[in-house]
């Protein structure tokens, strides 16, 4: 989806238009809940997180200021609800039960998902879904992050190199 199309459609969901916030859903909601699992680590946690981040989207759409990065307004949007929920809830899953508790998540890449979390670190896996499900380009991300463009690229390829190596032999 387009900057200007996504920015659109959270301009009709500021007027209370419904439909236009299922299409948003519909458009974001994969890369939503890949962002809000870096965090979370949980299925039942980020659905919950999912819930009440497209409710407070709906809610403060009327603050969004057409023109500006929607997928950014977005992504801060849920950053915020998911440091709230850790805060909250002040606990760290070990690495190792992530695979338990998302036996039933219905995410389609659960495999890549489930090695993200064993060997990339959370900044890795936040630049991974900022690139690969959401399109920021490596520049775009460095902004988003306060990191220089340099290192998100080569970041961004180490991580990929981890993935690699961590789902060789893995049937997907």
């Amino acid at each position: 989806m387009t900057a200007n199309n996504l920015a659109r459609l959270i301009c009709r969901v500021a007027n209370g238009d419904n439909r236009a916030l299922e299409l948003l859903y519909l458009k974001t909601a994969r890369g939503v809940y890949a962002f809000l699992y870096t965090y979370l680590h949980n299925h039942a946690d980020t659905e919950d997180a999912m819930q009440t981040v497209y409710l407070k989207i709906k809610k403060g759409a009327g603050s969004f200021k057409a023109g500006t990065n929607g997928r950014a307004w977005i992504l801060q949007i849920a950053k915020n609800h998911a440091l709230d929920v850790l805060r909250q809830k002040r606990y760290d899953l070990p690495i190792e039960s992530v695979a338990n508790t998302c036996a039933n998540n219905s995410f389609s890449d659960q495999t890549v998902m489930n090695a993200m979390q064993k060997v990339l670190t959370e900044e890795e896996q936040q630049i991974i879904a900022l690139h690969v499900l959401w399109g920021y380009k490596h520049r775009e991300i460095a902004q988003t992050l306060n990191v220089p463009t340099g290192t998100i690229t080569s970041k961004y390829k180490r991580s990929i190199e981890k993935l690699k190596t961590a789902l060789k032999g893995v049937d997907l």
